[in-house]
């Protein structure tokens, strides 16, 4: 036995000795922490066998516990005495300080300026001689054989946390149940080649070591604890060294971000079914904190939102169960996307509803308008403007004011379906668009010829533009077929519009298009009485639909004028919201 020690000492003298001769002073390092308080708790514990325990905040930001200070050949005759005895892990080495950045033990003292405990050793006698001069220490590889041996020794614990680790790090995606079969050795194998390991499906005790740090350093980093959320009905691990508990707002809990970290969580949590489903679907798109790049998927059980865009990026996941719609929402700024990243991770790992409950409505006080919006508090985002349009074909395509399409990013029908501009005529003020996907509008616009002067008419639009779900109708009279002026092309009515209301079908009660209502402009300097309004007449709109390769479809004939809710219903269903977005 002696002359394996001093064997062992003569190979650790050689590893070392460059530090003893750079550095006046050392440590044995014996553990890190994530922590200050399970630092501490170590150090306390340590602190009952040594008198010299010391405790450093590290570079890392993890916690060192370490005995000395010594000087370095002291402190390789104590690493080497201690773990002889089995009197500290076995992976213990010694430290000379660099990465250690402040003292937390002992409490209230400084370790840096301690003075150095014991003196320096004799150098280590070799009972062997040796032939060649000594060379680097190497910790050697285990081989395959060695790695199961080592593997089948870990307690059921730590293999449930090495699987935790390969499910953490998107390796491994079934239950954590510490049995490693098939599917547990395919993931280690993935996880050994993009680390530039051989992919053999087991890993060594080393790879064990580096893929835990890996995590728990991650953990420590994004601070993240297991939040068991009462009131909403969800247990989720947030990243709490990122967030805050903000306030209730149902259908939602706010965790704002802490200390600027560019970070927020939203729960989600509210009674519903499919429908409520799919209405959240839509409005939580409708938010500034939702960017419209980025991939969807909605089914009856669930969605996913991922928006994307220069300033902020989200995701959110919600599912439905048992008339109950929980999910979460993590959004992040763009200098947080590495801990956004490993946040997701851990929260759709994580994530499951509790006690059957949602969040109670009832929990703040909200107002009348707060209530009829449930994003009371979240910004909801808001087109530049917002005009009216009315569908022409089978497919969709519909034609509206060009007032609309200046300066577009993009232009939606009806709030989310994406258009494109298929022909456009700046002189009548009249364009055309068709949707990205085909449509099948219920009416299409059926226009009449010659109206006569004099005939009741009802206007068809959205006059407080988005603001309201549904177009209304405003009722007048036809004063003329042509402008004030004489111009052609043009008709006058005499009938109260807002701007929204631009280019809405003018019908008459036959439900027939006699034209399209252009914005009101005053010219020369002349205010009009509000209750005059001009309209594109049927010879304009079918010329820019001739250009835009859409067939007009004439009216059909009808003898009597159709019943009031009929054409209430005809109007409302042709009648579409265009709105462009910057």
């Amino acid at each position: 036995m002696p002359k394996y020690l001093s064997l062992f000492t003569l190979l650790f003298w050689s590893l070392f000795a460059s530090l003893a001769s750079a550095q006046d002073r050392a440590w044995v390092q014996i553990e890190a922490r994530p922590t200050l308080a399970q630092a501490e708790e170590r150090a306390r514990a340590y602190a009952g066998a040594f008198s010299d325990v010391a405790g450093f905040r590290m570079a890392s930001g993890w916690y060192a516990i370490a005995l000395g200070p010594y000087d370095p050949d002291t402190a390789l005759s104590r690493l080497a005495q201690l773990r002889r005895d089995n009197l500290i892990p076995a992976d213990s080495f010694v430290a000379n300080g660099e990465q250690y950045r402040g003292g937390f033990w002992p409490l209230g003292q400084d370790p840096m300026s301690a003075p150095l405990n014991g003196a320096a050793l004799p150098p280590p006698v070799v009972t062997a001689p040796l032939a060649t001069a000594p060379q680097p220490f190497v910790e050697p590889v285990e081989t395959l054989q060695q790695a199961r041996r080592s593997e089948q020794a870990l307690s059921p614990e730590a293999r449930r946390d090495l699987q935790s680790a390969l499910k953490w790090f998107g390796f491994y995606e079934a239950s954590i149940d510490g049995a490693f079969g098939r599917g547990t050795r395919a993931s280690m194998a993935a996880w050994q080649a993009a680390n530039g390991h051989e992919p053999t499906g087991v890993m060594t005790t080393k790879q064990r070591a580096q893929i835990i740090t890996e995590r728990d350093l991650v953990v420590a980093e994004l601070g993240l604890q297991t939040i068991t959320e009462e009131e909403a009905g969800i247990e989720i691990s947030l990243p709490i060294a990122l967030v805050e508990f903000d306030h209730y707002e149902p259908p939602f809990v706010h965790f704002a971000e802490k200390d600027g970290s560019g970070v927020r969580v939203v729960l989600i949590s509210e009674p519903g079914d499919g429908a409520a489903l799919r209405g959240l679907y839509d409005i939580l798109q409708t938010l500034e904190v939702v960017p419209q790049n980025g991939a969807r998927s909605l089914n009856d059980r669930g969605f996913t939102i991922d928006g994307r865009d220069g300033t902020i990026a989200s995701r959110s996941v919600v599912q439905l169960s048992g008339g109950l719609i929980k999910g979460y929402m993590l959004i992040w700024k763009p200098e947080a996307e590495d801990k956004a990243r490993n946040a997701l991770k851990a929260m759709d790992a994580s994530f499951k509803t509790i006690g059957g409950r949602a969040l109670d409505p009832g929990l703040v006080s909200l107002d009348d308008a707060q209530r009829r919006n449930l994003l009371a508090g979240m910004e909801v985002r808001r087109p530049k403007i917002s005009r009216s349009g009315f569908f022409v074909s089978a497919t969709g395509d519909v034609i509206t004011t060009t007032e609309t399409l200046q300066s577009c990013a993009r232009i939606t029908l009806d709030r989310n379906i994406e258009a494109t501009i298929t022909a456009q005529d700046d002189s009548s003020g009249l364009a055309v668009l068709t949707p990205v996907k085909p449509l099948a509008p219920r009416f299409i616009a059926e226009f009449a010829d010659s109206p006569r002067i004099g005939t009741e008419v009802a206007l068809a639009g959205y006059s407080y533009e988005d603001a309201l779900p549904a177009p209304t109708l405003t009722f007048g009279a036809l004063e003329d077929t042509k402008g004030l002026a004489g111009e052609a092309g043009i008709a006058r009515l005499s009938l109260s519009s807002l701007p929204g209301d631009a280019g809405g079908p003018v019908m008459n009660g036959k439900g027939a298009v006699l034209g399209m209502l252009i914005p009101a402009t005053a010219t020369d300097g002349r205010v009009l009485p509000g209750e005059v309004s001009f309209v594109a007449d049927v010879t304009s709109i079918k010329a820019i639909l001739n250009r835009a390769g859409v067939a007009p479809v004439q009216q059909a004939t009808r003898a009597a004028p159709l019943p009031p809710s009929d054409l209430t219903e005809r109007a409302m269903s042709m009648t579409v919201l265009v709105s462009c977005w910057e």
